[in-house]
């Protein structure tokens, strides 16, 4: 069969197989209100359940609680993480009750929150007084970072990610690796509980002859 056919077939099925992995984690189920940082900015909406994410921006600990400014992002609808490629949603701050380190919790990790939005706090970016939603939160999902395979350190049968299989022809059962004609490096995200993805089973020799 031409490669040409091969490649976005085996993209297509990797996406599906990725995508129905990924639960949105106990701590972030329930029904939220459809709507973004940025339309409530307006304050009118105090009282709204809601559910965001996005990329911290900075995270304050006070007297009580923490609050972390986000820069929102839309949420993946398999287990609501933020998708960073995509354009902003608006910017928001989350505050929950206790001590969260600012060296855990640090500028630029991916947060997803839940609670019940509480007028809006202004601060100001450069020169500009922006309006941020407040939200209370009642959970706050600190995102474990991505693991990122380099292929090209690798090379041929010792790739974890060559072959036909999920890990190659030696493992997983048959069927095309989404990611054995990809060049540069695979990008696995961790599951929503912080558990890294299994090591892939070790290479056997090249064949001899």
């Amino acid at each position: 069969m031409n490669t040409r056919v091969l490649k976005p077939l085996a993209m297509a099925l990797g996406t599906v197989l990725l995508a129905s992995c990924a639960t949105v984690p106990k701590d972030l189920t329930g029904s939220y209100a459809e709507i973004t940082p940025q339309q409530a900015s307006n304050g009118n909406v105090s009282g709204t359940s809601v559910r965001w994410g996005g990329q911290i921006i900075q995270t304050e600990p006070g007297h009580q609680d923490t609050c972390f400014y986000v820069l929102g992002k839309p949420l993946a609808s398999g287990d609501a993480r933020p998708e960073m490629s995509r354009d902003s949603t608006g910017r928001f701050v989350a505050c929950k009750r206790g001590f969260y380190d600012p060296e855990v919790y640090a500028k630029g990790r991916e947060i997803t929150v839940v609670g019940v939005l509480q007028g809006v706090v202004t601060r100001k970016v450069g020169d500009f007084e922006y309006p941020y939603p407040r939200v209370v939160a009642n959970a706050v999902h600190l995102w474990p970072v991505p693991v990122v395979y380099r292929r090209g350190y690798y090379g041929g049968w010792n790739d974890p990610f060559w072959g036909p299989g999920w890990w190659g022809p030696w493992g997983g059962g048959w069927g095309y690796d989404p990611f054995w004609y990809a060049p540069g490096p695979v990008v696995v995200m961790p599951d929503g509980d912080g558990d890294p993805p299994p090591p892939p089973p070790p290479p056997p020799p090249p064949p001899k002859g």
